[in-house]
């Protein structure tokens, strides 16, 4: 029997729960400072806490410029652009429930491109999981979009940035599992991606911004919480799926994002939870689970 480091299901349990706490944490976080500089603090403090675990333990290696440039450009996309985009757009007013649906669409994006990149083709099934999430996730959110209010333009349209990075990030990350390279460990790997997305987000966030942060208590917090438990336990998550699973099968969790985050909105800050939210997350997961019931094939 596998254990729960191991089982795939444990995995994608845990990564659903702690990758969309990332969200609540951001809820918490933008007030006491700017989407760039928020992430400049968030991953300058994972760079060293990584770079001291690895000097600490003896591992802190130069792997090659191969492997040290993928490992930096899957990073700055899935940490750095993904997540900019993201808070950029809650930043311009745009309604987190539409964030939330466009950004689910990075599934049907994955599916699109895995067979080119990976080798992996997507069966009728998998696809109909993949239809079905999407559905889910339109059924959640859709009920709260404001359909009245028009918003900017350039913010509706910053999400599609987000869908675009983590499924370039996803397949990158895949196709080199799948071609059989050389693979750093995890946290050398984390390690090499945080820092390059501290370094990509430096200049925005002393231009831009001018690095101003309230340094509450709460924003400590805050920032401890998407350091350890996010970055580090989510992204770590994500990787560890990547290595045992296909692309589309881990892209099929992001449909859960949406409804999930509504609850724990509601947790948390007292949400009103609607009926369709709980339809939606029904829906979602049984796209999730088609899309998951294909035997799985450990790598």
């Amino acid at each position: 029997m596998p254990s729960l480091l191991t089982s795939i299901p444990a995995l994608a349990l845990a990564f659903v729960f702690l990758w969309n706490s990332g969200f609540i944490g951001a809820e918490y976080g933008l007030p006491d400072a700017g989407t760039f500089t928020l992430l400049f603090w968030r991953y300058t403090a994972l760079t060293l806490a990584l770079a001291l675990f690895l000097a600490w333990h003896r591992r802190l290696d130069w792997p090659g410029m191969e492997a040290a440039g993928h490992a930096a450009l899957v990073g700055v996309l899935a940490h750095g652009v993904w997540l900019a985009c993201v808070l950029l757009s809650l930043e311009q007013g745009v309604p987190a429930g539409i964030v939330a649906l466009v950004v689910a669409l990075q599934p049907l994006a994955t599916g699109a491109f895995s067979g080119r990149m990976t080798g992996e083709t997507t069966s009728i099934r998998q696809w109909a999981g993949l239809v079905l999430g999407f559905c889910g996730v339109a059924v959640a959110v859709g009920a709260r979009i404001d359909w009245n209010d028009s918003g900017s333009v350039f913010g509706y349209l910053i999400p599609l940035g987000s869908v675009a990075a983590i499924t370039l990030a996803s397949l990158l990350q895949r196709r080199r599992e799948v071609l059989g390279k050389v693979i750093m460990p995890l946290d050398l790997t984390l390690f090499y991606q945080s820092l390059a997305t501290a370094l990509a987000l430096a200049l925005p966030a002393v231009t831009v911004e001018q690095l101003t942060t309230h340094w509450t208590p709460q924003f400590l917090a805050t920032m401890a919480w998407l350091i350890f438990a996010v970055s580090l336990g989510a992204y770590g998550l994500m990787w560890l799926l990547l290595a045992r699973v296909d692309a589309v099968r881990v892209a099929s969790l992001f449909y859960l994002g949406p409804p999930v985050t509504m609850l724990m909105a509601w947790i948390a800050f007292g949400d009103h939870l609607l009926a369709t939210d709980i339809v939606g997350l029904v829906i979602a997961a049984v796209g999730v689970v088609l899309v998951q019931g294909i035997r799985q094939r450990v790598s």
